[in-house]
């Protein structure tokens, strides 16, 4: 099923319907229509054809209350009619799509085309052959049967060339089927309400049929389109299909279509769902992008597309997607860039194609104008820190290698033609061409071999190797990665902003204290010392005020504590019901929610909750609850001891918050008043006029709640100052509940110099006379700040913004934010780092966040950041590693040919050693795991650069020791062993001892160094904690085994000839020294050696001015070139965003979806203009914010961040 592309998909589904469309009463073709419709249009639809909403219910078989029967045939068949909910992913690619991928690569392009000439040459005899005047310069001529070998060396630089191109295809499809596997398993998380034979359950998305009854509720992401039966005050955000950013306000008698795709952002109810997966809002969209390019080609080869019976001539941008492959592929090395996982990446983040899609809607209505400033926008794609450090480097070395590799080649071509022609005065006979074109063959070779060892290929690998090895790793500490780049932007991490309740509390809320009938009680009070009365009316207030799936059930296992379902701060009102040995069960029972006459639902704004009942004699009475002191100001009554109301005037009022609600606040606790207040039948009030509605009421009781410290908190928050992290928490708990918390917690110590704030006066802090925000205000407070209470969702995002934005330190700070409720959205987007709570976090917290807390544990944030620094140092050791080698490898190399007119380490030994060096040392150096000790430095921030002094130390130390004993055994190696000289050997000759000792010596430093490379910072003890990596002692062991047999038996096609014991415990000896070595390195202070330079810094501001731009993007692309391997990763295909915009513009112009699927062909042609921009450019922040054109400002400032609501 999930290999179909949407075209079978569709073309199957529409052959199903007119067999059975007389099974149910409506066509699925029906209801999609129905479902375009927006609306006042929609509801004279549903009058005219259906006659309501009941009746649509009755023709889907289903019952408004009690919902499907839920039996497997009904199920199944309504899967087979009207579809199932779940969108076909895009085909992965094939392993041979990869391995063709992988061919592309440019320097394996010449390796191949180079090996080939050599070994066609080598079949080539020449009647000159025998002439011995065409190259005596080399020396004697040679046996017959080495003439015969002369294939070998081709074979074998062929035979290296596929290892390389099957490992690296191996390791792309294997990141792309853990990507897969992390996508699978977010989808799966995802699980929604829905009523089944009565029973309330929760399914997984993908289990959801058409006419199911869901819940919605505040939070939700809406899995399926829908119309609305019932609820209490619905607002759904639709930006992510209309872009309108206003709430739109849900009735079943003026706008009852509920969309798939968008947010629930206030109030409750049910839907009857009319349209699941592709034929859903968002699966039409989705369709319409093609899910990926499998429609254009079929679209290529027949013009028609048959699914939906509509013409589609093969427009002239039919071709787009693969045009655009093609574009991309000539981009980088021809690694495909908008490659496949960038697909599951995209997918990741558009679960309902919103994100990607609020990338500000267009203004005009063809896009024209705004086309193009888009496409100027598209550069300003900040990459990730680590990604743009390493683009840099890698570019550099890139460089140099080039430059290296070139003047080989002509050092070598020179030197023969001129000791050839003109020293020994050889004519150019005809007959000998082919031997001296087998000459420049083997120098050309050499000169590539060169720039293979430079061009650090391995980088980008280690980069994929180790993320992805963190992701699978941190799975099991609970933090789900959604976005690879988070993980290593955690380790950057200077400042947290936590929610206080669930992630620095259990969230098992229980009322310990309580205010009633003029008694503080300071523990649970006996149910006989409270007036029957007031028991009455408290327990109705708490039953029926509260939403019906709160519900508190009976403990999973013995002993353990019962569960609570549901919003947990009325779970802990219904357990305090439970604790008066009172049942609450029967009153819901006696007033059933389709009971319940208006609904004031729980907002940031009212900051409490509200419903209203009809009482048997038509009188209405309205309970309330809602945080005391704002509840408080509406009371002008309170019940007494007797039951009786009196009047509770201001002055009460205070003295009430002095003796009863700071001290409990002050003990930690939340407090909560319950209240009720009664109206006569007639007139009925004006219910929309909230203001008066909610007064004049009558105090029942005020509780305090406890929300206890998770025992695990204190101990990570001092992990994380340690680390040099700031820790703040934002709360909208009132000042003393949250200064009490922050105090258990240790975020704040008592004696310290910090700030604790509440909204109001943070607002009035950071805001000028005209009431705007102003950053050098923000500035002088968030540097002390530690807690923020009565904290609105904007309060949150303008301080995440402030300290991202802020110059103030000469770091820039990276931010990692904490949310679960709706409303921290902006902030989640916002922020480096959004983690969300996978409990207690709604939909669209986990939509906007980059990692979700499986457990919602705040000491899990602190073994992310663990995570991220070990992501960077991991870099750091093959860094380290991988350019000793490179350094060592190219001046061998490139001296060599010089003074010997051979490199004394052959092609194919340097393409081992290519091997061993980047792929492996990057499995073993990046699959190291975390150590405590990680916690123990500041973090590195962003322009800190990635080659330390002590590593560029570490880097040159250990070139030195290798060069010196290379060159020692190069040039008087034959008198120490007592061997003939290797030297100026002819062509073809046979291998000899000589440079068979020094590829040996060569590869044992090695493997000795990549033990010291372990450590960056100058530790001593580099095989602290080594066997708890069993990857890297299995890969040191492993290449050893294999060298081994390379040098025993590897005979000609490795140019090795076998050696004898003590030759080989030579070499080893002359490796270990490299430890030594490393001891010696060790102890000379960094702090002398001021003239090494750093490596691979990013500076604050790299600016590219406006008109360079587009010049400048084709100079970009050639610097990406030698990223190709672990690229795929990273690059968001810009092209699919562009799509995405054209098609909420064609919703937005209400054009009907065939109207859409025209324009598809307008758009997939200037998708081809795009993809030219695929690679997303260095350009900074500072640069994105003062162009102009850039995105809106929240947008630009963060790579992943397609656009903030």
């Amino acid at each position: 099923m999930g290999d179909m592309t949407n075209s079978d998909f569709y073309s199957k589904n529409q052959r199903n319907e007119s067999s059975h469309g007389g099974e149910f009463g409506c066509t699925m073709e029906e209801l999609r229509s129905l479902m375009e419709l927006r609306g006042t249009e929609a509801v004279v639809k549903i009058k005219e054809t259906y006659g309501d909403t009941e009746a649509i219910c009755r023709r889907l078989k289903t019952s408004p209350v009690e919902g499907l029967p839920g039996t497997a045939p009904d199920l199944e068949k309504r899967k087979q009619i009207f579809g199932q909910n779940f969108i076909p992913p895009k085909k992965p690619k094939t392993f041979m799509q990869l391995v063709w991928e992988a061919l592309q690569d440019v320097t394996l392009i010449i390796l191949e085309i180079a090996a080939i000439i050599s070994l066609g040459l080598s079949f080539y005899h020449p009647p000159g052959e025998s002439n011995e005047g065409c190259a005596t310069a080399q020396g004697g001529a040679e046996d017959e049967g080495e003439a015969e070998a002369g294939w070998i060396e081709g074979a074998a630089i062929l035979l290296s060339v596929i290892c390389v191109v099957l490992v690296t295809a191996f390791n792309d499809w294997s990141k792309e089927k853990q990507f897969r596997g992390l996508q699978s398993r977010i989808e799966q998380e995802q699980k929604f309400t829905v009523v089944r034979a009565g029973q309330v359950v929760q399914i997984p998305v993908a289990e959801i049929v058409v006419g199911d009854i869901a819940q919605v509720k505040y939070g939700d992401l809406l899995p399926a389109d829908g119309l609305f039966i019932q609820g209490n005050d619905l607002k759904i955000d639709e930006s992510s299909l209309t872009g309108e950013s206003d709430q739109v306000r849900k009735s079943v008698d003026k706008d009852p279509m509920l969309l798939s795709g968008t947010h629930v952002m206030e109030g409750s109810g049910r839907m009857v769902v009319t349209a699941v997966g592709v034929n859903s809002q968002t699966g039409i969209i989705f369709t319409l992008l093609g899910a990926g390019g499998e429609e254009e080609e079929k679209k290529d080869k027949k013009g028609v597309k048959k699914g939906d019976g509509l013409q589609l001539p093969a427009a002239d941008g039919a071709a787009a997607p693969n045009a655009a492959d093609s574009a991309n592929a000539s981009l980088v090395n021809g690694k495909m860039q908008d490659g496949n996982v960038d697909s599951s990446q995209s997918k990741a983040k558009q679960q309902d194609g919103a994100a990607a899609m609020e990338m500000q809607p267009l203004k005009s209505a063809e896009g024209g104008d705004a086309d193009d400033k888009k496409k100027a926008n598209m550069h300003k794609k900040e990459k990730s820190v680590l990604q743009g450090k390493l683009t840099k480097l890698a570019v550099q070395i890139g460089k140099a290698g080039l430059v290296m590799s070139a003047i080989t080649v002509i050092i070598l071509v020179l030197y023969f033609t001129v000791d050839t022609f003109v020293v020994n005065k050889k004519p150019w006979l005809p007959e000998c061409t082919p031997v001296y074109v087998q000459y420049f063959v083997k120098f050309f070779i050499i000169g590539v071999t060169v720039l293979v060892v430079a061009v650090p290929e391995g980088l980008p690998l280690a980069v994929t190797i180790s993320l992805a090895y963190s992701v699978k790793k941190m799975m099991k500490d609970n933090n789900l990665v959604r976005h690879l780049d988070a993980c290593e932007t955690m380790g950057n991490a200077t400042a947290i902003c936590s929610d206080k309740t669930g992630t620095l509390t259990t969230n098992r809320m229980t009322v310990v204290q309580a205010y009633v009938g003029d008694v503080h009680y300071k523990e649970i009070p006996e149910p006989s010392s409270i007036n029957a009365k007031t028991m009455e009316l408290l327990v109705n207030a708490i039953a029926i005020n509260s939403a019906y799936t709160t519900k508190i059930l009976p403990p999973e296992k013995e002993g353990a504590l019962p569960r609570q379902v549901g919003n947990k701060t009325e779970c802990g009102l219904l357990g305090f019901v439970l604790d008066l040995k009172q049942d609450y069960e029967p009153v819901r029972t006696q007033v059933p929610e389709e009971k319940l006459y208006k609904v004031y639902t729980f907002n940031s704004v009212r900051k409490s909750m509200s419903t209203v009942i009809k009482l048997p004699d038509e009188s209405f009475r309205m309970y309330s609850k809602g945080a005391s002191e704002i509840v408080l100001k509406k009371c002008c009554k309170i019940l007494t001891g007797a039951g009786e109301p009196r009047v509770f005037r201001p002055r009460d009022r205070d003295e009430m918050v002095k003796k009863v609600i700071e001290p409990m606040a002050c003990d930690g606790l939340r407090t909560i008043c319950v209240a009720y207040r009664d109206f006569p039948s007639s007139p009925e009030p004006d219910w929309d006029n909230e203001n008066d509605i909610l007064n004049d009421l009558t105090c029942i009781c005020v509780v305090g709640i406890e929300d206890p410290v998770r025992p695990e908190v204190p101990e990570a928050i001092r992990k994380c100052q340690r680390a040099g992290i700031t820790v703040r928490m934002v709360t909208g708990d009132n000042i003393n509940t949250a200064r009490a918390i922050a105090i258990k917690c240790g975020i704040i110590h008592p004696g310290e110099d910090f700030l604790c704030l509440e909204g109001k006066e943070f607002n009035r802090r950071i805001r000028n006379e005209k009431g705007e925000i102003e950053q050098e205000r923000i500035d002088k407070i968030w540097p002390k700040l530690r807690v923020l209470a009565r904290s609105s969702p904007t309060d949150k995002h303008t301080l995440v913004k402030g300290i991202i934005d802020s110059t103030h330190t000469e770091q820039r700070q990276v931010v990692a934010v904490t949310g679960d409720g709706t409303n921290d959205g902006p902030a989640l987007k916002k922020a480096d780092v959004g983690f969300a709570m996978g409990i207690a976090g709604t939909d669209v917290a986990k939509e906007a966040s980059d990692i979700i807390l499986t457990d919602d544990n705040f000491s899990s944030i602190v073994k992310a950041v663990m995570w991220g620094r070990n992501v960077y140092d991991s870099i750091s050791k093959f860094l380290q590693f991988q350019l000793t080698v490179n350094v060592v490898a190219v001046i061998v190399a490139f001296t060599g040919a010089c003074i010997t007119q051979d490199s004394p380490l052959k092609a194919v030994q340097m393409l081992w050693v290519n091997l061993i060096m980047d792929t492996f040392a990057s499995l073993a150096l990046a699959t190291e795991p975390p150590t405590e000790t990680l916690l123990l430095r500041k973090p590195y921030g962003r322009n800190k650069p990635l080659i330390s002094r002590t590593m560029m130390k570490n880097i040159l130390g250990h070139a030195v020791y290798q060069l010196t004993l290379i060159f020692t055994l190069l040039f008087v190696g034959e008198k120490m062993f007592q061997i003939d000289s290797g030297r100026n050997a002819p062509l073809h000759s046979p291998p000899s001892e000589h440079y068979t000792i020094i590829f040996n010596t060569f590869v044992m430093m090695q493997l000795f160094n990549e033990i010291n490379a372990r450590k960056i910072h100058g530790e001593r003890n580099v095989f602290d904690g080594i066997f708890r990596n069993p990857i890297f002692c299995t890969i040191v062991l492993g290449t050893f085994a294999i060298q081994i047999v390379i040098v025993q038996f590897g005979g000609k096609p490795f140019s090795c000839s076998p050696l004898q014991l003590d030759q080989w415990m030579w070499c080893i000896f002359i490796g270990l020294g490299e430890l030594v070595w490393g001891q010696v390195i060790a102890t000379i202070p960094t702090s002398r050696l001021k003239f090494l330079k750093e490596a691979g810094r990013l500076t604050q501001k790299e600016e590219i001015p406006e008109e360079e731009l587009n010049e400048d993007v084709e100079e970009i692309d050639h610097a990406e070139r030698e990223l190709r391997r672990g690229q795929i990763l990273w690059f968001r295909g810009l092209n699919r965003i562009q799509t995405q915009i054209e098609v909420v513009n064609t919703f937005k112009s209400g054009a009907s979806f065939q109207g859409a699927l025209r324009r598809q062909s307008s758009v997939t042609s200037q998708s081809q203009d795009v993809a030219n921009l695929s690679s997303p450019s260095r350009v900074s922040l500072s640069n994105a914010l003062s162009s102009p054109t850039s995105l809106p400002p929240a947008a630009a400032g963060h790579p992943r961040r397609e656009g903030v609501p």
